[in-house]
């Protein structure tokens, strides 16, 4: 099995759930997710809600999470892990118009 480190990005998420860089997982491969940071660009605090979809239902990793002005949410990372399966995705909402940035990194064995 071939393994690779990558990485996916959002910009301005809002009102509407967002798979994050369009990631879903594909077929035949294996994803461990190691790291989701969610940074607020917004001039307000916000709060966010970060899930696994699965296809037909949403499993929260976190729900109405403040973000403070000027800061950042790590939902995984450092010692937590989360692993995917194909088809599934990780989604993103905020509370506010245009004010989450998303960076999601995985670990990918195909």
């Amino acid at each position: 099995m071939a393994q690779a480190f990558k990485r996916y990005l959002s910009r301005d998420i809002g009102t509407s759930a967002d798979n994050v860089g369009s990631y879903i997982v594909a077929a035949n491969t294996q994803v461990t997710c190691i790291g989701l940071v969610l940074a607020n660009t917004s001039n307000a605090t916000v709060s966010v809600d970060a899930s696994i979809y699965d296809s037909s239902n949403n499993t929260y990793l976190v729900v109405d999470a403040p973000v403070p002005v000027g800061g950042a949410l790590v939902v995984i990372g450092g010692d937590q892990k989360v692993v995917l399966e194909p088809g599934d995705s990780i989604q993103v909402e905020s509370n506010a118009a245009s004010s989450i940035d998303a960076v999601l990194s995985v670990l990918e064995l195909t």
